[in-house]
């Protein structure tokens, strides 16, 4: 049997499970759940995701070829060196 199939079938029995649940029985489940202190509900909020926040402004990657003495150049300044090469791009062009 593949994966795929098995999760699936998985799946399928515990939707058909979950509808045998009577109001009483998830009742008495969310009580026991709510008491065991490993097993708390999660807040309606949750906390701000880690990591470096979005651009407004999106990048694009693309393939490009520079002469090695103007990349080195840029580089030599230390770390930045991509960013300080596209300011200098938008600058030239004009933007």
């Amino acid at each position: 049997m593949s994966t795929i199939s098995s999760r699936e079938s998985a799946r399928r029995r515990a939707e058909a499970s979950l509808a045998t649940i009577s109001a009483e029985e998830d009742a008495a489940i969310h009580a026991a759940a709510l008491a065991d202190p490993d097993a708390q509900p999660l807040p309606d909020t949750l906390p701000p995701r880690r990591g470096r926040p979005k651009a407004a402004q999106t990048k694009m990657q693309v393939p490009l070829r520079l002469d090695a003495d103007v990349v080195a150049r840029f580089k030599a300044d230390g770390p930045g060196w991509q960013s300080r090469m596209n300011a200098a791009l938008r600058k030239a062009a004009g933007l």
